[in-house]
């Protein structure tokens, strides 16, 4: 296994947000994709996270790998990378670690060990979202970022002209309406509004995708799991799954 990119930024900015959520790991390897499922410990967020071949200059695998990995001891060497950087992974299995080589105005090189995992395999869930808007990435994260200004939680509206963003404590409340137009797409399965309440701390994190692209996803419905995609064409996808927070929560 060999796999080399030229703008390791893709890898590194995915690593950072992936560690907010989860620390320990499993990798899966494959002729086409690096990706991995993890949920939180709190089992409130999912990650599915794709890593595609056409991202790398270099991709050979001759058979599949799992690699188990701890993002602490990741995210330290990835800190090392400098903006004109290859970056290489290779896999040694006989020492069971992970070479990673830093090559620029000098060559470097890490070797990782890797880690058992005890948590068992898992799997995306099937789901049926009723509602769909895609937006900017950056206003997305001012609206979480204003809702936090006064609460611990925050409820998204699904409308058929728009989409709103709450939230509210005992005081006070801040709303924030993104318009249809077209740099927001709303689509929806009915006429209805569609609304949801989740966590703004894990909500904090997972909008940090939006380094990767300008774009970001978002799917859910009437007290319904969110879905938060930051996809990169031909690239990578940095999904998240967030449970609702219920009535009485």
């Amino acid at each position: 296994m060999k796999l080399t990119l030229a703008e390791p930024r893709t890898l590194v900015d995915s690593i950072n947000v992936i560690s907010e959520i989860v620390n320990e790991v499993r990798f899966d390897v494959d002729g086409e994709k690096i990706g991995l499922v993890a949920m939180d410990p709190a089992n409130v967020a999912m990650i599915d996270f794709k890593l595609f071949s056409s991202a790398f200059s270099e991709y050979s695998v001759d058979k599949s790998h799992q690699l188990c990995i701890s993002l602490d001891s990741l995210k330290a060497v990835l800190k090392r990378v400098k903006p004109s950087d290859m970056l290489t992974l290779e896999l040694d299995e006989e020492k069971n670690k992970l070479k990673i080589q830093l090559k620029g105005d000098n060559v470097r090189t890490f070797n990782l060990a890797l880690i058992d995992v005890d948590e068992k395999e898992q799997r995306v869930p099937d789901l049926n979202f009723s509602a769909t808007i895609e937006t900017s990435s950056s206003i997305f994260d001012g609206a979480i970022q204003d809702a936090d200004v006064i609460a611990d939680a925050v409820v998204l509206k699904a409308l058929e002209n728009s989409f709103v963003v709450e939230g509210e404590n005992n005081m006070s409340q801040v709303t924030t309406e993104i318009p249809k137009d077209d740099d927001t797409i709303i689509t929806l399965n009915s006429v209805e509004e569609f609304k949801s309440k989740y966590s703004i701390e894990y909500l904090k994190k997972i909008i940090k995708g939006g380094k990767l692209t300008g774009k970001v996803k978002l799917q859910f419905g009437n007290d319904y799991p969110l879905r938060v995609d930051y996809l990169v064409q031909d690239k990578l996808n940095l999904g998240f799954i967030l449970a609702p927070r219920v009535a009485n929560d």
